[in-house]
C-alpha cells in the first residue's frame, strides 16, 4: 500500500503550464477556467433546490418502473454531521428516513491514519445514535457488515434496491469524487437526488463565482474584507474594528529563548462505549495503516465540539494572535483552536465559532488581533479555499506549475526524518493527526516544495494522515498554497524559505539539537532546507524573477559563482538519492 501510494502518478499534469509569474500563466488560465453561476448551479447541484435539473437527466424506463416505498431517503456523508443541515428541509422522521454508510473505500482510496478513520467512524456513528433517539429511522451500513460492498456506490446502489425512496437528499459533499459516485448510482437507479446546499458556509458556491469573475489576480485579502463587511463581523459602523482588516503584522512573534511557558490543556473527551468500539474495530481492520489512537480524544459529537470552542475562547485565543507562527519541540497545539476537524465534520458551526471570538473581542477578554487572527480563518481563508476547489474541480487537482516529479520520502510515513524540526512535525501528525498551521505549511509543506515532491503524492499524504482532511478544504490549501502547484491562482506567491525560518520561528530550539546548520548551504554540516531552498531558487529562477513577492530571493542568486551553483545542485541531488 505505501508504495503504491508514493509512488503514484495519476494523470497528465502538463495540461497546467510551468509557472511564469504571478499575473500570467497558470493563474490567469486557471481564473479564465471560473465557471459562470448557471453552469457551476447545473455541474455541482448546490441550489437546485428540490432537484429537478437532475431529474430531468435521468432514464426514463427506470423512473417509470418504480414503485416507492419510502418518500424520501436522506444521505448523510460522514462530513456532513449536522441534524439541521438543508438535506432534511421538510423532511418528516413519520415519512421519511436516513441512509448512512461505513465504506472501506472512503479509509482506502488513500492509505488514511487510524486517527482519521476513528474520527470519522465515531462521529457518524453517534450521529446515528442521536437521529434514532429523535424518533428517525436510519438505515447504517457498518464497515464490517459481510454484505458491505465496500463503496459509497455499491452500498447506496444496494440499499435502492431494497428500501425503493421516491426521491434522495443530500446536502452537497465536500469531496467532488464522493459527489460523481452518489450521482451515479441515483442515476442508475432512476431516483431523482436534490443537492441541498450546505448552510455550515456563510458563502455559497455561487456567490464566490460572481466574487471571482472579473478580478486578475483572485486574493483572499479583498474576498475577506468583503465577508466582514456583508455579515458585519468586527465591525465598527462602516469601518473595521479598530481601524485595520488585517493584523498579521502584529501575529508573527517567535516564543523568547525559554519556549512558551505553561500552555493550557486542549479540551479532551475520553473515549465513550461507541468510540472505544470504533478504536477496536480500527485496530483490528486498519492495523496496517499509519499512526495509533492511544491518545484518541477528539470531540466527536456537537456538545462535545461546543465544549471544545469554549475551552479555546477562555483559555487560548488570548494568546493565539500574538504566537500563531510560532514554534515549539514537544508542543503539537500550543495556543491553536484545534477545532478544524469538529467544523469540517459539522459537529460546530462556524457562526458559533465566530460569534464567540467577536464576543470574547468585545468583553475585554481577548485582544482584537487575536480575534481577528482566528476569524479570518474561518470567515476569510475556509470560506475562500472552499470557493476555489469547487470553481476549478476537477482539473484543480492535475495542477503541477513547477513539474515537480520526486517521489514523497518513505519517512513521511514513519516520522524518521533527518531533522528535529521536521521528525517533530511528522511524529506528532502521526501520533494525533493533527498539526498546526505553521507545521503544515512551513516545516512539512515546506520540504516537499523544495524537495520538487510530485504535489499530487503531498495532497495524498495530507488528505490521509489528518483528522480535519476533507478534500475540499485540504487539496487547495496543499496544492495551492503549499506547493504552489497551480502558480498563483490562490496565493500571490510560493511560499519558500530557508532553515533560517524555522529556527527565527522556534527561538533556535529545533537547531540547537540537530547536527545541520541552518546557515550553512553547502558542506556536510549545510541544513537539508537551507540546501534545497537555494537549490529551488535556481531550478525556478525564471519564475521567481517575474514575480513581484519572490524577486528579491531569485536575485540573490547573482551572488553566486558558476562554481558554487554547480556545487548547491549537487549537493543537493545527493541529498535526494540519499533521503527516498
Amino acid at each position: 500500500m505505501r508504495a503504491a501510494l508514493t509512488q503514484d502518478k495519476p494523470g497528465d499534469t502538463r495540461r497546467f503550464p510551468r509557472a511564469p509569474g504571478q499575473q500570467g500563466g497558470v493563474a490567469e488560465q486557471a481564473l479564465r477556467g471560473v465557471r459562470p453561476p448557471d453552469e457551476l448551479a447545473a455541474g455541482l447541484g448546490e441550489e437546485l433546490g428540490l432537484g429537478a435539473l437532475l431529474l430531468r437527466g435521468l432514464p426514463a424506463p427506470a423512473l417509470a418502473g418504480r414503485r416507492a416505498l419510502m418518500r424520501h431517503l436522506v444521505l448523510v456523508l460522514g462530513d456532513q454531521l449536522d441534524a439541521a443541515a438543508a438535506a432534511f428541509d421538510g423532511c418528516d422522521p413519520a415519512q421519511d428516513a436516513i441512509w448512512m454508510a461505513e465504506v472501506q473505500e472512503e479509509s482506502t482510496h488513500v492509505w488514511s491514519a487510524q486517527q482519521r478513520i476513528a474520527i470519522f467512524l465515531s462521529a457518524m456513528r453517534h450521529f446515528a445514535a442521536a437521529r434514532r433517539a429523535a424518533g428517525w429511522t436510519v438505515h447504517y451500513s457498518a464497515i464490517d457488515d459481510p454484505d458491505n460492498t465496500g463503496t459509497l456506490t455499491g452500498e447506496l446502489t444496494r440499499a435502492l434496491r431494497r428500501l425503493h425512496p421516491a426521491h434522495l437528499r443530500l446536502t452537497a459533499p465536500g469531496d467532488w469524487r464522493v459527489l460523481q459516485a452518489l450521482r451515479a448510482a441515483a442515476e442508475a437507479a432512476g431516483v431523482p437526488l436534490a443537492l441541498c446546499p450546505d448552510r455550515h458556509f456563510y458563502t455559497t458556491v455561487r456567490e464566490f463565482t460572481a466574487h471571482a469573475r472579473g478580478r486578475r489576480p483572485l486574493r483572499l485579502e479583498y474576498f475577506y474584507r468583503e465577508q466582514r463587511r456583508r455579515h458585519a463581523v468586527l465591525m465598527q459602523g462602516s469601518q473595521p474594528a479598530g481601524g485595520r482588516w488585517n493584523f498579521d503584522a502584529d501575529n508573527r512573534e517567535a516564543f523568547p529563548p525559554g519556549g512558551p511557558g505553561t500552555v493550557p490543556q486542549q479540551a479532551s473527551f475520553p473515549p465513550d462505549a461507541l468510540t472505544r468500539d470504533v478504536i477496536a474495530l480500527v485496530r483490528r481492520r486498519f492495523a496496517s495503516h499509519p499512526g495509533h489512537l492511544d491518545t484518541f480524544a477528539w470531540p466527536v459529537t456537537p456538545a462535545e465540539a461546543q465544549q471544545a470552542l469554549g475551552v479555546f475562547v477562555r483559555e487560548r485565543l488570548a494568546h493565539f494572535g500574538r504566537w500563531q507562527d510560532a514554534l515549539w519541540p514537544g508542543e503539537p497545539g500550543l495556543w491553536h483552536a484545534q477545532l478544524s476537524a469538529a467544523l469540517n465534520l459539522k459537529l460546530l458551526d462556524p457562526r458559533a465559532a465566530v460569534r464567540a471570538a467577536e464576543a470574547a473581542w468585545r468583553d475585554g477578554a481577548v485582544p482584537l488581533a487575536s480575534a481577528e487572527g482566528f476569524i479570518r480563518q474561518i470567515l476569510g481563508w475556509r470560506e475562500y479555499v472552499r470557493g476555489i476547489y469547487w470553481t476549478q474541480m476537477p482539473r484543480y487537482a492535475e495542477a503541477n506549475a513547477f513539474g515537480a516529479e520526486a517521489d514523497l520520502p518513505g519517512f513521511f510515513w514513519t516520522g524518521e526524518a533527518p531533522m528535529p524540526c521536521l521528525a517533530d512535525a511528522l511524529h506528532q501528525t502521526l501520533h494525533r493527526g493533527y498539526a498546526h498551521h505553521i507545521q503544515r505549511l512551513m516545516v512539512i509543506g515546506l520540504y516537499a516544495l523544495l524537495l520538487g515532491v510530485r504535489p499530487q503524492q503531498v495532497h495524498r499524504w495530507f488528505l490521509a494522515v489528518y483528522v480535519d482532511a476533507v478534500e475540499w478544504v485540504e487539496m487547495p490549501n496543499v496544492l495551492g498554497m503549499s506547493q504552489f502547484a497551480d502558480g498563483g491562482l490562490m496565493a500571490s506567491k510560493p511560499y519558500i524559505a530557508s532553515g533560517q525560518y524555522i529556527k527565527r520561528m522556534s527561538a533556535g530550539a529545533y537547531c540547537s539539537r540537530c547536527r545541520f546548520d541552518p546557515a550553512q548551504r553547502t558542506g556536510p554540516r549545510a541544513c537539508p532546507f537551507t540546501l534545497l531552498y537555494w537549490d529551488f531558487l535556481l531550478r525556478h529562477a525564471a519564475a521567481l524573477e517575474a514575480n513581484p513577492r519572490t524577486v528579491l530571493q531569485a536575485r540573490n542568486l547573482g551572488r553566486l559563482s558558476a562554481a558554487q551553483r554547480a556545487e548547491i545542485h549537487h549537493q543537493a541531488e545527493q541529498w535526494r538519492q540519499a533521503h527516498r
